[in-house]
């Protein structure tokens, strides 16, 4: 029978701050704000006949440079059916509800997914983890829970499970 267990990473140093608003609809969003996001994860698999799991300072490295990835920036939602972005040499021109928002390009990242959400970015963030099969394989990983937080007790949960791949 092989066992199966997980390791949950949740460090201090796995978080960012980034500016962000949510839609509501075509007419509806927050302003333009910011958030310390915190990031964690839970990785189940096989314990191999060493008793170990897999070496989850790899995953440890590729959270905290995620992290990174996203700090001081605008997230902005370009996949969203309510905006309108556009862009010159330096700006990103984002428009809601007839309103157009200049943003520096320097300072924003366009995130292929609807809504700037907890929700919408542990799934993205998810996406990025699962995405190399090869890996996966060769760690003997076969679930994945990744959470994103906005603020304290509240967190956004994106699950994977290699049984129920499509």
């Amino acid at each position: 029978m092989k066992k199966v267990a997980s390791i949950n990473i949740e460090k201090s140093y796995l978080h960012f701050s980034a500016a962000h608003f949510t839609i509501f609809s075509a007419t509806n969003r927050e302003r333009l704000h910011g958030h310390n996001w915190r990031v964690g994860v839970e990785i189940g698999g096989y314990i191999d006949d060493n008793g170990l799991l897999f070496d989850y300072a790899l995953y440890k490295e590729i959270l905290k440079d995620l992290c990174h990835s996203f700090d001081e920036y605008t997230l902005i939602a370009e996949k969203s059916p309510y905006l309108d972005i556009k862009e010159d040499d330096d700006f990103f021109h984002v428009t809601h509800n007839g309103i157009n928002q200049p943003l520096l390009k320097t300072d924003t990242i366009l995130l292929p997914i609807e809504n700037v959400t907890i929700e919408s970015l542990a799934h993205y963030f998810l996406e990025l983890l699962v995405k190399d099969e090869a890996r996966l394989d060769e760690l003997n990983i076969i679930s994945f829970e990744l959470k994103v937080s906005s603020g304290p007790n509240q967190w956004g949960i994106a699950r994977w499970n290699k049984e129920f791949e499509a």
